[in-house]
């Protein structure tokens, strides 16, 4: 089942720890159970250059609830922590067995925790025999740190591979994809701001829809406020007319339900086929708020049709 997953990649750094702790909390109060965080987070905002900030708020927050971590779902990744603070994503850890082993050692310190729920791969790593990769990332299955395996920003044939090889070998494998996804599009071919982003195709949705086994999880689901903020105009790349029939689409929908433009972004998401796990992240209450509201907001056939023939 599709839900929404809490992204915490600012907390301890953009977002503090106060304010991280109590978006934590309503998150759980308003039902939620995803926690999505990684090794680097947020390590372009830290003075170090390094990342773990979001990690360790989560796990002070884990340490000063008791019983809360029976509640929630952890999430984190390896692979894309820096090795060198002044170059950042050009100089990652990758995914070699041993540090994929490191990296899952520190987050777990971090966190304080013994195990994770989803063990993400954050980045690819062709320098790696991927059959390696496929091994350690089921090790850690086997040894009860992670309960499952996914892949983020990897193109579907390597997924598919990948999970080839850990079938063949009768080990536990990717079983869920982690990639950026909203309901308008960019032009096809135009390089996003982000460069390290990787996109959902049509054929990456085909490839989930036809594996009831395969979740697709999608992060920059709200476009950093660029639905419903006059302050936050989308990047170059979603300029074109694709985008604006896109846009009055959803701004009729979200007029005729009374709901905002990221509820109906949210509940497209969510109710679509394949359903999609949504990341959000929130940086206020109210914005938590909103979001969460989206679970229950069901977009009826007509009005899914509709958003569908404006994209």
């Amino acid at each position: 089942m599709a839900e929404i997953v809490l992204g915490a990649m600012l907390f301890g750094t953009r977002i503090g720890e106060a304010d991280s702790f109590a978006l934590l909390d309503r998150f759980v109060e308003r039902g939620g159970r995803w926690i999505d965080t990684a090794n680097n987070y947020a390590f372009w905002l830290h003075p170090s250059g390094f990342g773990g900030q979001s990690e360790q708020v989560i796990g002070r927050w884990l340490a000063a609830r008791p019983g809360m971590r029976e509640r929630i779902l952890l999430s984190t990744k390896a692979g894309a922590q820096p090795t060198d603070a002044t170059r950042g994503l050009d100089a990652p850890e990758g995914l070699s067995p041993p540090v994929v082993r490191a990296a899952l050692d520190a987050s777990l310190r971090r966190l304080g925790v013994d195990h994770v729920d989803m063990y993400w791969a954050h980045i690819e790593d062709r320098s790696v025999a991927l059959a390696d990769t496929v091994g350690v990332f089921a090790d850690l299955v086997a040894e009860g740190r992670a309960r499952r395996l996914g892949a983020s920003n990897t193109p579907a044939w390597r997924v598919e591979r990948a999970r080839g090889l850990a079938a063949a070998r009768g080990v536990p494998g990717w079983s869920a994809l982690q990639l950026r996804y909203t309901y308008v599009q960019p032009r096809p071919g135009a390089e996003l701001a982000a460069t390290s982003h990787r996109l959902v195709f049509p054929e990456t949705l085909d490839y989930v829809r036809a594996d009831p086994e395969l979740a697709l999880w999608a992060y920059s689901t709200l476009l950093n406020g660029g639905y419903g903020r006059a302050d936050r105009p989308l990047e170059e790349a979603y300029e074109h007319p694709g985008t604006t029939r896109s846009l009055a689409a959803l701004a009729e929908v979200a007029r005729e339900l009374g709901v905002t433009r990221n509820q109906v972004v949210l509940a497209w998401l969510l109710g679509g086929d394949p359903a999609i796990c949504p990341i959000v992240g929130a940086s206020t209450l109210d914005r938590l708020d909103e979001v969460m509201d989206a679970a229950d907001l069901k977009l009826g056939p007509e009005l899914r049709a509709r958003l569908d023939a404006a994209r």
